[in-house]
């Protein structure tokens, strides 16, 4: 591969486009730092094979997310799933401004991260690609899923959140 191979040009492209979400999407799983790096690249490595078929029937967007799914089962099914955290999974939010509500902002993202991992494998994928902003179709499209099976998914996903969380504040 030379610098100037067009599908080598391309892949750096999506890559920096879309690397964070990747990063994201392979943490959810896998919760090994050094096993989601490997896993990282094992995503480039099928997005850069898979390219020169790309027929634009999707964004690219979906294309790149769909791949990264796919190696993340394939890897996910190699060895038992060691859970993840949803630190692991997305980057907090930014605070807010003011110290309350920025100290209020980071406990959410705590609590959530908490609760992520109870979620069952389905509900937890489309919420992880909904949180990285794709539409129902979209996920629809990365997941093999119609997308009235995405909003079920996504509602029962929230449901689950909702009722998880509701529950650790009871608990304090």
């Amino acid at each position: 591969m030379t610098a100037a191979d067009p599908t080598t040009e391309r892949l750096e492209r999506l890559l920096a486009e879309h690397g964070a979400a990747v990063a994201r999407v392979a943490a959810s799983y896998e919760r090994d730092r050094g096993r989601q790096q490997d896993l990282v690249q094992e995503i480039a490595v099928a997005l850069w094979r898979a390219l020169p078929g790309f027929r634009g029937d999707c964004s690219e967007r979906t294309f790149v997310l769909r791949i990264a799914h796919y190696r993340g089962i394939t890897h996910s099914t190699r060895r038992p799933p060691a859970g993840i955290t949803l630190e692991e999974v997305a980057e907090p939010a930014a605070p807010e401004p003011g110290p309350e509500r920025g100290a209020a902002a980071r406990q959410r993202v705590r609590r959530l991260r908490r609760a992520l991992p109870d979620l069952p494998f389905g509900q937890r994928q489309v919420l992880v690609l909904a949180l990285e902003g794709l539409s129902h179709r979209e996920i629809g499209e990365v997941l093999g899923l119609r997308e009235n099976a995405v909003a079920v998914r996504l509602n029962r996903a929230r449901q689950a959140l909702r009722a998880r969380l509701a529950a650790e504040e009871t608990r304090r």
